[in-house]
């Protein structure tokens, strides 16, 4: 995408379809007089009053205690510097936004209009009685260090500066597990950090705590090394003047055991790596050019151990792994404040983490057979589900144990349990999703590529990295549409009608009529379909020249799903094709089958759907938890439609034990595992949490996935295909951009399993 099209597809992310990117949304009902009237005026009136009795109830009766306000003057924003309070808020917001989806903690973001540090202080105290916690954000150093020292001595709620504290805090865990691995103790390391600003001065300063020596940390900013020969130096950077004047980097390198980098990009030549220590750790953090290129460093020393701030890279040193378990914490015991041993067990927490055994659902969200503690692996990812029942509880201990607590959690099982319950309320999913497909992006072709939205999909698919695109439709208009949307890569280009392709075309017709022609196909019919997109499409999947397919933006599903069934057919050992839709809603993923190809599946074809669907669950990282669901609750009744269901499931349980299936049941009581136990303890759902439903026929299905996506604006990504030789999944009617790419990520995903299967059977 050239830099043009770049800036206004940010632009455009920002303004529409509501300008932002956050929303206040009540949390109590209002449809009624008596709810509005308890909301307000007069019913407010009492909660009022006991808080007026006692200020603690503020935490009882408000959203105080989920509540952080995220603060900048916008003196040092991103790397984009002082550019003032209101150009901060687009990056207040993503903070914001951050907070909510990894922790479930709401936001406020407050833009100050002052550079006054006095001014600033006291406007942060005045409006302190409205949250639970304070994150400051983007203020310059060395204002930012005082900032954050008054309001943590003169506020009584947690204040944390993450642009020091958070960094320090993930690239300490990081120290400490390179470290182990490097078999080198932290009172003996010699460290030399490029960057003295707010980042690198926490950093050294969290460092000292762990043990490092601070005679043996060696700084450095843009002027050259601190020493105490230098006069330009602020309180907080004389700490670190343990450097000789005029000593250059490369020279403070040798015989160094860790450079820390947050300064500039390519300012590490290879030459510097190579004086460096046995087994060097190298933590290049600057944005988003490290100090040294990934590539260049590790070909530089077969014994580096590094970290950089990238996502493109093993070991990305990234702020989202601590701040919002650290305030989720913080909030949860109603902390004071966010003090040095609270910092401490974060760190601990997440370099213990990096250590243990990581769930599947990790393993396959990047693309690793299995991840494991060792060089490419000292810091935990991003996506792993893990963080927040491992940092939140550490640092709430913490608190609890350093006196700051104010309310003391006593069930820690429980505890737990409402920290997963947070995390089911964003699109992990889909970041999962893609993630995976970046680590191995397929050839995907796109059958209506001469559509805008389709195209676009395509696009996005090429330009993060999730799939290697194939454009099918008319060339011109291709070559129009990808000029309007900036989709300046080289990519292929087909029209299956154009003499230009009369040969590729001939060969595939061939191919399909002597596969078929003993089944009332001629040459000529064959001729005339490849012709048509899909079946061009298809073709190109069966004969290796392609991977996978996406289609029917613009065409009915049962036109669009015909071809795809007489070309491509079902894997081996299937017998039933079908369909389920993954739909992101508050309780997280849920899985919905059959919902586009069964009318009336019998019990045997529903024991299948629920095999099949089971089996994708599953190539999602997930343990399927599946309820067969009717209108009937385990033989209430003996009508046809929930006898099926009840035969399905009989067959299941006898010939799958070990697949946690049960029905059949109503959706409420599938869904509300309190209902459940109370009236049925015998279910083998009992106690779970249900992932997946089995629709008894494709009415039920289908009315349902549609009425959760319209009627709550649930994310549906489907309906994924079960069941076909290939990786050839179908868009629905008038597919939004987002659904479609997601679509494409599903089938990258797809065909990356079906390689997998394809060489272990070879084997």
């Amino acid at each position: 995408m050239n830099k043009y099209s770049k800036r206004r597809e940010a632009l455009l992310y920002h303004a529409k379809p509501t300008p932002g990117k956050i929303q206040i949304v009540p949390t109590k009902k209002y449809a009624t007089q008596r709810d509005l009237s308890l909301a307000y005026s007069p019913g407010v009136a009492e909660p009022c009053l006991e808080i007026a009795k006692d200020v603690n109830n503020v935490y009882k009766y408000t959203a105080k205690g989920n509540l952080v306000a995220v603060i900048s003057n916008g003196t040092a924003v991103l790397g984009l510097g002082d550019i003032g309070p209101e150009a901060s808020k687009p990056v207040m917001e993503g903070k914001a936004l951050l907070f909510k989806i990894f922790a479930g903690i709401d936001v406020f973001d407050i833009e100050v209009g002052t550079k006054d540090i006095n001014a600033f202080i006291e406007t942060v105290k005045n409006i302190a009685p409205t949250f639970g916690g304070i994150n400051l954000e983007d203020i310059k150093a060395p204002e930012s260090f005082e900032i954050e020292r008054r309001l943590v001595e003169e506020l009584n709620i947690p204040v944390m500066h993450d642009d020091q504290h958070g960094t320090a805090i993930i690239s300490s865990a990081a120290l400490l597990n390179a470290l182990e691995l490097a078999k080198k103790k932290t009172t003996e390391v010699k460290v030399v950090v490029s960057g003295a600003g707010s980042a690198a001065l926490a950093c050294a300063n969290l460092y000292i705590l762990l043990g490092v020596k601070p005679e043996n940390i060696i700084m450095f900013d843009k002027d050259g090394v601190l020493s105490v020969e230098r006069t330009d130096l602020s309180d907080l950077q004389k700490r670190y003047t343990h450097g000789k004047a005029g000593i250059t980097l490369a020279e403070a390198l040798i015989g160094a055991d860790v450079f820390l980098g947050l300064s500039a990009g390519n300012i590490l030549t290879p030459e510097m790596l190579l004086g460096m220590a046995k087994n060097p750790i190298v933590f290049a953090m600057a944005n988003p050019i490290p100090e040294i290129d990934y590539d260049l460093a590790i070909a530089t020393r077969k014994d580096i151990i590094m970290a950089t701030g990238r996502s493109d890279h093993p070991n990305q040193v990234n702020n989202v792994l601590g701040f919002p378990y650290i305030f989720r914490g913080a909030l949860d015991v109603r902390a004071t404040k966010i003090n040095e041993e609270m910092k401490m067990a974060a760190v601990h927490a997440l370099a213990e983490l990096a250590k243990e055994p990581v769930p599947e659902q990790v393993n396959i969200a990047y693309g690793e057979t299995r991840l494991n503690f060792g060089k490419d692996y000292i810091i935990p990812k991003p996506f792993d589900p893990r963080l927040i029942t491992h940092v939140a509880p550490a640092v709430a201990k913490a608190a609890m144990n350093s006196g700051v607590a104010l309310n003391p959690i006593t069930d820690w099982d429980k505890y737990e349990e409402e920290l997963l319950e947070r995390l089911g309320s964003d699109n992990k999913m889909v970041r999962l999703l893609t993630n995976r497909a970046k680590t191995d992006p397929k050839r995907v072709v796109f059958a209506e590529a001469d559509h805008l939205d389709v195209l676009k999909a395509a696009q996005i698919a090429y330009e993060e990295g999730i799939a290697r695109p194939i454009l099918l439709g008319n060339k011109e208009l291709i070559l129009e549409l990808k000029e309007e949307l900036g989709f300046d890569a080289d990519v292929p280009i087909f029209d299956p009608k154009t003499k230009e392709e009369d040969e590729r075309r001939m060969q595939y017709a061939d191919t399909y009529w002597k596969s078929r022609q003993r089944r009332g196909i001629s040459l000529l019919d064959a001729q005339k379909w490849m012709r048509e997109r899909n079946y061009f499409a298809a073709m190109m999947v069966n004969e290796g020249d392609a991977d996978a397919m996406v289609s029917g933006y613009s065409r009915s599903y049962p036109s669009t799903v015909k071809p795809l069934m007489q070309l491509i057919g079902k894997a081996p050992g299937i017998t039933l094709i079908a369909t389920t839709n993954m739909m992101m809603t508050n309780r997280g993923p849920m899985f919905l089958s059959d919902t586009a190809i069964n009318p009336n599946p019998t019990a045997d074809e529903l024991a299948k759907i629920a095999l099949m669907t089971a089996k994708t669950v599953r190539m999602f990282g997930m343990e399927p938890v599946i309820a067969m669901v009717s209108f009937s609750n385990f033989g209430s009744s003996s009508h046809e439609s929930a006898t099926k269901v009840r035969e399905a499931v009989a067959y299941l349980h006898k010939y799958y034990p070990d697949l946690i299936v049960d029905g059949e049941i109503q959706t409420d009581f599938a869904l509300n595992q309190e209902m459940l136990e109370n009236k049925f303890p015998f279910s083998k759902l009992a106690g779970k949490k249900v992932n997946t439903l089995v629709f008894p026929n494709l009415e039920a299905a289908n009315i349902n996935y549609k009425l959760l996506k319209e009627l709550y604006k649930v994310d549906s990504i489907g309906p994924i295909m079960l069941g076909m030789e290939k990786a050839v999944h179908i868009f629905q009617l008038g597919a939004s951009v987002e659904e479609m790419v997601n679509m494409v990520a599903v089938a990258v995903v797809d065909a990356q399993e079906k390689e997998k299967r394809k060489k272990v059977s070879a084997k």
